[in-house]
């Protein structure tokens, strides 16, 4: 999948409650292990998401996109790997690797938007926040 360095490697077990009567992981899953693999990247370049939230900036989804390449079920062991694909001035997209072992199991690429807290609108963050995903 991706040839650059992740931000974060986040490894996952599966748990029974998140597999369907096919005994596979319900696609929906995925979204929340891409959301999971978000906060950590956040703690790894701010300390924690609350850091950003204290500067008057938060960042909602906007759009998202799953590829399913290979199943994965109970119990198996994953890895999920953030990558940034494109820093904009109120815009950021991270693109998600979900590894079962060595086989590559689903892929996620979410646009988030950054807005201003008090407002609720798209907003630049300062520089620094920006130059953090670069």
């Amino acid at each position: 999948m991706a040839d650059s360095n992740p931000l974060v490697k986040m490894p996952l077990r599966v748990r029974y409650h998140e597999c369907d009567p096919q005994a596979v992981v319900f696609n929906a899953h995925y979204l929340a292990y891409a959301d999971m693999a978000c906060a950590e990247v956040f703690r790894e370049l701010f300390g924690s998401y609350q850091a950003v939230l204290d500067r008057g900036f938060d960042m909602v989804v906007a759009e998202s996109n799953v590829r399913y390449l290979a199943p994965c079920r109970y119990d198996d062991e994953l890895l999920v790997s953030a990558y940034v694909e494109r820093v904009g001035t109120t815009s950021l997209v991270l693109r998600f690797e979900v590894q079962n072992g060595e086989l590559p199991a689903t892929e996620v690429v979410n646009r988030y938007v950054w807005i201003d807290q008090a407002t609720k609108r798209p907003a630049a963050p300062p520089e620094d926040i920006r130059a953090a995903f670069r």
